[in-house]
Formats: structure tokens, C-alpha cells, sequence
């Protein structure tokens, strides 16, 4: 377990850390630094000890004191900014790595995100990498700098005298093998910890975001005991944890705590026999206590890695969840409106479950298509094959005259346009949030398009125009549906995708935004998936779903004018008036 945990990181850390190599650079010089100045003090006080019992003058006395008090002082200031430098590569290294977990998992298929709530993505991505902050800022660093303090006290002591040498390096061989051999016991505990606090902020995230629904349906003493429960399972995974954590370090350290009085009884029985000075017994005593400090940070850090191995096990698996939307031969899609086309396209969320069995049309550029069937015929699953949010299982989707597994998933969301009936607004800005943070539209272009679609008296509303700030759910249905309007305008992509986009919209405000779906769909090709027929009275062709299979497909005025057309006894059904 320590071995594949120690060949992940080092692999995490010659990824991240090389290029902060400047920061490496003068943190190890301020470590050099640190070491030489922390064995150099004990010899001044040696000195003055010594200097004192031998009456040396009173002058040279004070000159020694204060060599030891500037010595200190800088001690102090070294380890202030090796501190300052270590936080800084630690953050930036973290960072780094967070941003590159959330580019895979924007990357990985809406399947994945449908079955991994979003707050267990949260503890991968926030909280499995700040397990591993210590050791991106000082893992190297403590290894390195406490490793070459340790073997600095130990050859000085040997030069002080060899049996104190040999009787600590003795007691530093047992209890560092003992930190070594049990390095990997605590790491399954850790990983069970972590585990569970991932499940936490999984279920914090789906308890807020149903607080309505908990509020409204009486449902807060069924939460408070889920709760609970979920944080009565935290504590006890990590109690065992720490219980395991210190089990597993504190043998080494009481080795070390004996070894402790034993070089320092050593000393003392040398002292009396004449051989050691009483300044030299002091810089065992001091060498042998300083010598508590390193092997405690090195214990430390093998206490850290069982929680990095635990973090970088599941940052791993992250990792290797492959991308199954992945770039093809790079083929581009043709400006303006584009053709669509399904083959014989067949797909299935799961092995038996099929959402569209053999389904072919053919859709001109330029034409507006409808679709319709009853909830589960399939129709938001032919929008996302058409937006490549899944690959079909059989058959192609082609736009343009190109199978979209040829293209580039970049230029691909760069010519298709999807508007839902769930508009997500972020916190920020008019313009950022149309434009989605896109810095190359200009305001002029923005108030033209916010115009256009309807949303020109509504703008010289807002107090700081495009600057004002918005939230979730700051607008209306039907405000927030013209912004997204405005998006995929601005976006000007050659197919248009609206998934029951008006569904949630009253009648007069579907009659307000009726303009701007006009406007929307000039020079460019439509589909428009409607559970309110009314909506499709603009439409070109109707292509009628059910079951996952195409049951009906042509123009839209033909499937009007015959009676007994699947699409008109949907009409009927529906009560909707719609003219021909």
C-alpha cells in the first residue's frame, strides 16, 4: 500500500510541482539555511557554558550571547518564509490539480453525472486534494530537511562522542523501521473516513437542493434522523481512524522518548568520569531533544500519507474514468444551417432499458422540426444524440453530412444550440451570463441580441445595464428562457435544439417569447421537442415518437390535412387548436 501510494504521488508530484520549480528552488534554500542555523546554536551555548566554568572574560561571554540571539532571531525569520514560500507551492499546486479534476468531469458523459451526486464530486474535488495540500507544500521538504537534520545531529554527536552517537543512531534505526513498517496499516480506515464524508456533502447537496419539497411535504424529522445517521457513521469512521493513526505511531515515538534518557544518563555518568565538559553534556541534552522535532514531523508526515494515499486512491479512480465522448477524426461541420440525419440509430440508457429503436429521418437544412410522442416516447434522448451528450449504441447521427463521431466535441457544441426548460443561471453578471464568461463579445453585439429577442426594455430596467449581477433564480420563467435565447444567438450556431422549452410557461408568456423562437430559428435549421402541440404551429416537418421508434414522419401540413394521421388524433386528444 505504501508503495503504490508513494509511486502516485511522486507521479502527482513531478506533474505539478515542476513547474514551480523557482518556488522549489528557494525553499530549498531557505531549508539549507534553517538546518546550518538550528545545529549552530547549541554549539554557542556550548561555547558559552564552557567559556563560563574556564573564566573566560565577561566580554567574550557577551559576544557569544549575542551571536546566540541573532542566531535565534534568524532562525525565526528563515522559518516565517519558508512558511510563507511552502503555503504558496502547496496552492498553487492544488489548485492546479483541482482545476484539472473539474476539466475531466465537465469532459465525462451525462451518464456518469446522473449516477454521482454533485456533492460527492465536491469531496473528490475539494476535499480529497486538500488532504493532500501538506504534502504538495512540504512533503519533500520536511522528508528532505528533517532527514539531513537528523543526520547532522547524529555525526555531530559522534564527533562529540561516539558512544552518544551510536546509542541514538541505535534508538532513530528502531523507531524509523517501525514508522516505515506500519506506514500503510491506517490507510483502508482513512479511506473509509473520507468515504464518508463524501456521502455527507453528497446528501447536504440533494437536502438543500430539495429544501422546498422537504419544507413543504413535513419532511424535516425524517432528514434531521437521515442526517444523523449519515454523521453518526462520520465520526465513528473517523474516531477508528485516529485511533488506528496513533496506534500505529506511538511505539516509534516511545522508543525515542527512551532513547531520550538514556544519552542523556550517558552523558551525565561521561561528565563525571571527566571525560565530557558540562557545556558538551548540555549539547547532547539539546542535540538529543532537537532531535524529537524532526522524528516528530516525519511521523507526522507518515500519519499524512496514509490520508494522501487514501485521497490519491480516489482522486486515481477519478482519473481513470474514461471519457466516452471523445474527440474523433476531426472532421468540421459546415457553416450555416445544417441537415440532420439518424440511421437506423438505436440507444439504451442500461443493458435492457431502450429509449430509440431503429430511428431514421431525414431533416433539411433550414427546415423547423417538431417532435412529439408521449413522456418516455424518446425525445429528449434524440436531443441528446443530436448534441452528442451520448454516442448511439447503433447506427449515426449526422449533421451536416458528417457522422458526429468524426468531429471535434468543441466545434460540435460550437454548431448546435440547446435550450431546456431548466435554464441555469450562475452568479454573476448580464453579460456573463450570456455570454457564458466569453470575453470576445462585445456590448454593443450583447444589447443588440438582449433587443432582438425581447429583453430591450427589461435591460433599461436593470440599474448597472450589463454589469448588474444576477443569481439563481433572480428571473422569471420567462425572462430566464429569453436569456438563453440570447445565448445560443450569440452563439449563432447552425442547428437549434429546444427541449420542452416553453413547458413550464403560462400561455401569454409562451405568446411573448413566440417572437424571439421566430427570430431564433432565421437561417438556421430547428428541432423543437413540445408537449404543447400549439408550439409546433410554426413547424416545417412533425416526426412523431412512440415507444422509441418513429411512427410517423412528414411534412406538417400533410399530417394536418389526413385525418388519420397519428399526428392529428394527438391534436384531438390534446384539444389543441392548430392551424394548418
Amino acid at each position: 500500500m505504501f508503495a503504490s501510494s508513494f509511486t502516485a504521488y511522486r507521479r502527482l508530484l513531478l506533474r505539478y510541482l515542476r513547474p514551480l520549480w523557482p518556488g522549489l528552488l528557494l525553499l530549498t534554500v531557505f531549508l539549507v539555511a534553517n538546518v546550518g542555523l538550528q545545529l549552530l546554536n547549541p554549539w554557542l551555548a556550548k561555547s558559552f557554558l564552557d567559556g563560563a566554568q574556564a573564566g573566560v572574560p565577561v566580554a567574550a561571554l557577551t559576544t557569544t550571547a549575542i551571536e546566540f540571539l541573532v542566531v535565534a532571531l534568524l532562525i525565526q525569520g528563515v522559518s516565517v518564509a519558508e512558511g510563507y514560500v511552502t503555503e504558496n507551492v502547496g496552492w498553487l499546486a492544488t489548485n492546479a490539480l483541482r482545476a484539472d479534476l473539474i476539466e475531466h468531469c465537465l469532459e465525462l458523459d451525462l451518464g456518469f453525472h446522473q449516477t454521482h451526486r454533485p456533492g460527492e464530486l465536491i469531496e473528490r474535488v475539494d476535499g480529497d486534494v486538500s488532504a493532500l495540500s501538506n504534502f504538495f507544500a512540504s512533503f519533500v521538504v520536511e522528508i528532505i530537511g528533517n532527514g539531513v537534520l537528523l543526520i547532522g545531529i547524529l555525526a555531530l554527536l559522534f564527533r562529540v562522542d561516539w558512544r552518544l552517537g551510536l546509542l541514538l543512531t541505535v534508538v532513530c534505526v528502531v523507531a524509523g523501521g517501525w514508522m516505515t513498517a506500519t506506514s500503510g496499516i491506517g490507510t483502508r480506515f482513512v479511506g473509509l473516513r473520507r468515504g464518508a464524508n463524501a456521502e455527507v456533502f453528497a446528501a447536504l447537496e440533494e437536502q438543500l437542493g430539495g429544501l422546498s419539497d422537504i419544507q413543504g411535504n413535513g419532511a424535516r424529522a425524517y432528514i434531521l434522523e437521515r442526517w444523523q445517521s449519515q454523521l453518526r457513521i462520520l465520526v465513528e469512521r473517523a474516531s477508528r481512524s485516529t485511533l488506528v493513526g496513533g496506534a500505529v505511531t506511538s511505539p516509534g515515538m516511545l522508543v525515542l522518548g527512551v532513547g531520550s534518557i538514556a544519552v542523556f544518563g550517558t552523558a551525565a555518568l561521561l561528565n563525571q568520569a571527566g571525560i565530557l565538559s558540562i557545556g558538551t553534556v548540555f549539547l547532547a541534552f539539546q542535540y538529543t531533544a532537537m532531535l524529537r522535532a524532526p522524528l516528530n514531523r516525519l511521523t507526522r508526515q507518515v500519519r499524512d500519507l496514509q490520508t494522501a494515499g487514501a485521497s490519491i486512491e480516489r482522486i486515481a479512480w477519478l482519473t481513470t474514468i474514461p471519457r466516452t465522448i471523445a474527440d474523433g477524426r476531426g472532421f468540421e461541420l459546415p457553416d450555416g444551417p445544417l441537415a440532420v440525419e439518424f440511421h437506423g440509430v438505436s440507444f439504451g440508457y442500461g443493458e435492457t432499458t431502450w429509449a430509440l429503436r431503429e430511428v431514421t429521418f431525414q431533416l433539411p437544412a433550414g427546415r423547423v422540426l417538431g417532435v412529439v410522442g408521449r413522456t418516455g416516447a424518446g425525445k429528449s434522448t434524440l436531443m441528446r444524440l443530436v448534441a452528442r451528450l451520448y454516442d448511439p449504441t447503433e447506427g449515426e447521427v449526422r449533421l451536416g453530412g458528417v457522422d458526429l463521431r468524426d468531429t471535434r466535441v468543441a466545434d460540435l457544441r460550437c454548431h448546435v444550440g440547446v435550450v431546456t426548460q431548466d435554464v441555469q443561471l450562475f452568479r454573476g453578471s448580464v453579460r456573463d451570463n450570456v455570454t457564458l464568461f466569453d470575453p470576445s463579445l462585445d456590448d454593443a453585439r450583447i444589447a443588440s441580441a438582449l433587443h432582438d429577442l425581447g429583453l430591450g426594455a427589461w435591460l433599461r430596467t436593470l440599474p448597472r445595464g450589463l454589469d448588474t449581477e444576477l443569481a439563481p433564480n433572480s428571473l422569471s420563467a420567462g425572462e430566464a428562457q429569453l436569456l438563453a435565447f440570447t445565448r445560443v444567438f450569440l452563439q449563432d450556431p447552425g442547428l437549434v435544439v429546444l427541449d420542452e422549452a416553453s413547458s413550464r410557461l403560462d400561455l401569454a408568456t409562451e405568446r411573448l417569447i413566440e417572437t424571439a423562437v421566430q427570430r431564433l430559428f432565421v437561417g438556421r435549421t430547428a428541432i423543437v421537442i413540445a408537449h404543447r402541440l400549439e408550439t409546433l404551429r410554426h413547424a416545417d416537418d412533425i416526426l412523431v415518437l412512440a415507444d422509441g421508434r418513429v411512427v410517423e414522419f412528414d411534412r406538417r401540413d400533410r399530417l394536418v390535412a389526413d385525418e388519420s394521421s397519428r399526428f392529428t388524433q394527438l391534436l384531438r386528444t390534446g384539444r389543441v387548436e392548430v392551424l394548418a
